[in-house]
């Protein structure tokens, strides 16, 4: 079958051309078990059937920008706002750590309370606490110098997902004072300093083509992140894409899949928006070859509150609760979770 080939081809050589891309894309139904199979395959070969956990923080819902999409976007004047302390942050990291997490993910609004001297603050706490841990930080576009003073502070990662590779799909997707090019450019920025970088995008969000998920695998090969965070897009009650129709499980998990083979070393995760739409979304996402998973750690009083999209997952178990259920579910898959940073492993 000629999307068998294809498939055997993207696993050799880890690119396909825009066009095969679409064509694997569009027929999806009839090779995606193969897809999964050859996905699942590379992982294991690379990270073996083991499951990275990140401890999430969200420790700020305030944000400047007003995404379309977005639930904390600053001109939703229903969002009831917070934003945590240093020492709150930091208690945050402490439980985790009890619990085996060896990274913590510092991710918020871009929140222009938090500046330099704030942050470098709060991850010199942690790794001074916890050395032996990675921090990620997931905090949007800011200047190139900023971004140097949190990596010299301890930050090793920087999660910045770019949501679409296309310009015009892009602007379609934020306000006008909102800048493509700044977005490419910070990612570039992210990479000359020296971070394990990740980018990222939503699947199926409004104006999306088919086109355009076969473009986000080019640009990915050509970016070489370290990591991808991907999930389905879905509506907030209170933004203008109320009305959007969500992306879908079986898109999201074939472009996981293809983002596997077309990366094998990327870190992946199988996203919380994913297990939001559907019950099972996490396990089938590792079955297609994620090999991430990120446990919320923030205080339960505040995880309602970082509502990016409706519905989300997880927003009222403890940090404990949310682990052990994790673990057993993932053991479904035939793959464990394991105590460890979780590092990108180069080729």
């Amino acid at each position: 079958m000629i999307y068998h080939k294809l498939i055997d081809k993207l696993h050799k050589e880890t690119i396909l051309s825009p066009q095969e891309y679409l064509l694997l894309i569009k027929n999806r139904d009839k090779c995606s078990e193969y897809l999964f199979q050859n996905a699942t395959q590379v992982r294991e070969e690379i990270y073996g059937n083991v499951i990275y956990i990140r401890g999430l923080i969200e420790f700020t819902n305030y944000c400047k920008n007003d995404c379309l999409y977005c639930g904390i976007r600053r001109s939703n004047i229903l969002a009831e706002r917070y934003r945590l302390t240093k020492e709150e942050i930091v208690s945050c990291a402490e439980e985790g750590y009890q619990l085996g997490f060896r990274t913590f993910v510092l991710q918020g609004g871009e929140d222009q309370y938090y500046s330099d001297g704030i942050l470098t603050d709060i991850i010199r706490g942690i790794k001074t606490k916890y050395p032996d841990c990675a921090i990620t930080l997931s905090l949007g576009e800011r200047s190139f110098e900023s971004y140097l003073a949190l990596k010299n502070a301890g930050a090793d990662r920087y999660l910045l997902r770019h949501e679409t590779a296309t310009k015009s799909h892009y602007e379609k997707l934020h306000p006008k004072e909102m800048n493509f090019d700044n977005r490419m450019q910070c990612l570039e920025n992210l990479k000359k300093i020296g971070y394990q970088v990740g980018a990222g995008f939503m699947v199926g969000s409004p104006y999306q083509t088919e086109e355009n998920l076969a473009d986000e695998l080019i640009f990915l090969k050509k970016l070489q992140p370290h990591m991808v965070g991907i999930g389905p897009f879905v509506p907030h009650k209170d933004t203008p894409f109320k009305d959007q129709l969500p992306g879908t499980v079986d898109l999201t998990l074939f472009m996981l899949g293809l983002i596997r083979l077309t990366l094998p070393n990327v870190l992946l995760p199988a996203t919380t928006a994913l297990g939001t739409i559907d019950p099972l979304g996490r396990e089938k996402g590792i079955r297609a070859g994620a090999n991430v998973l990120m446990p919320n750690l923030s205080p339960v009083t505040v995880r309602k509150k970082y509502m990016l999209y409706d519905n989300k997952i997880c927003t009222g178990d403890e940090a404990a609760q949310c682990i052990d259920c994790l673990k057993r579910r993932v053991s479904t898959t035939g793959c464990e979770v394991i105590t460890d940073r979780g590092d990108y492993k180069e080729i």
